[in-house]
């Protein structure tokens, strides 16, 4: 080997290590004010006391000669010609390194909720002082920040930015990604027709979000009950928990139609059997209409009072015989269980009269066209 070659050699064999340096070791002697590590170079590399980590003595660190380390270089070399290291700072960045990785790869992480300040959340995250904002706090939460100091919750890291040690995290992402992925388990496994329990979280004009696991499913107003429901408040409120049934999936879209009067006796199934044509029933008017009026018979039930079938003399107004939320006695007169419509008369309840203005043929089919006419009101 030729001295250019030797040369080569010792410069390949042993690199002076530059400022800023994490780099691998082995500790060589442990003294009572600093720690003797072999990284490789010329010179054995020198940990002082108060680049440990910790206060106190060196000897409480743990570390013994064979034990394999990462450090940081704090000087390649000191007057002693000894390389400055520093363990603590090592740990740092190397936390630091990691936290960055973590945000690339997306991953959900644990966080230790410290205090709440005027911005949000001071967390604890893989050991560093971490920002958790308010308008990143799971939904949950919202409102009640201090309900989470002294808790452990998953995370997800939103910026890492060493030179300013500034460390941004989100539950809410962190929530989203774990309910994304309760989603697609939910949808593998729910069919047309399954009933599942959940909890109120949403409440609108036109009907009531459920969280059954995963995913909000809508009831639609239509389907809280066989009852004509004006207000969803009416049926149900925010948080209460419920048996519903599954009666529409779209994946693609990922909507879920949920029903609860499904669950629920059909009224017309009753009705048959307890209400035949010919029976006197009681009933209490809940709107009038210029063709007649629609009664209650029944939870879930409306008939339709013809204006024909309001008395043997002609009525010109429904309101002049009848108001909204008066009860009466009526006879069933006809049942469409097919259509779902059923039939009712106020007239009948009396004989009629000897001479009659109209022949009955003509009042029934008068009755008929505007039954056709009035769609699915009833």
């Amino acid at each position: 080997m030729t001295m250019e070659d030797y040369l080569h050699y010792d410069q390949e064999a042993f690199k002076t290590p530059n400022h800023g340096d994490i780099v691998d070791g082995i500790v060589v002697r442990v003294d009572p004010d600093e720690v003797l590590v072999d990284i490789g170079a010329k010179a054995e590399g020198v940990i002082s006391s108060k680049e440990l980590g910790l206060r106190g003595e060196v000897e409480s660190i743990g570390l013994v000669p064979g034990d394999l380390i990462k450090v940081y270089v704090l000087q390649p070399e000191n007057e002693e010609g000894n390389v400055v290291l520093s363990l603590r700072r090592a740990r740092a960045e190397t936390t630091w390194l990691v936290a960055a990785e973590k945000q690339t790869d997306g991953s959900v992480i644990e966080a230790d909720v410290r205090e709440q300040n005027k911005g949000g959340l001071i967390v604890n995250v893989l050991g560093l002082r971490g920002f958790l904002p308010s308008s990143q706090v799971a939904r949950a939460y919202a409102g009640s920040l201090e309900s989470l100091v002294g808790q452990r919750i998953p995370v997800k890291i939103l910026e890492v930015n060493r030179k300013r040690n500034r460390l941004i995290v989100s539950q809410k992402a962190a929530e989203d990604e774990d309910r994304a992925r309760k989603r697609e388990e939910l949808f593998s496994r729910l069919q047309m027709g399954s009933t599942v329990k959940g909890t109120v979280s949403g409440i609108t004009s036109y009907g009531a979000f459920v969280d059954i696991g995963g995913a909000d499913g809508l009831i639609h107003i239509s389907e809280l009950s066989w009852d004509r429901v004006s207000k969803v408040t009416d049926v149900l409120q925010l948080g209460e928990e419920l048996t519903v049934k599954v009666i529409k999936l779209d994946p693609e879209q990922t909507r879920i139609s949920l029903s609860l009067r499904q669950l629920q006796q059909d009224p017309w199934e009753k009705l048959v059997q307890s209400m035949p044509i010919g029976s006197i029933v009681e009933g209490q008017v809940t709107k009038t209409k210029k063709y007649g009026a629609f009664l209650q018979i029944m939870i879930g039930i409306e008939g339709l009072l013809h204006i024909s079938e309001l008395s043997w003399d002609h009525v010109e107004r429904t309101e002049d015989v009848l108001k909204v939320g008066e009860t009466l006695q009526v006879k069933v007169i006809g049942i469409d269980t097919a259509r779902r419509r059923i039939s009712l008369s106020l007239k009948q309840l009396s004989a009629p009269p000897a001479s009659l203005g109209a022949s009955r043929s003509e009042r029934r089919t008068g009755e008929t066209e505007e039954y056709e006419d009035m769609g699915d009101e009833s």
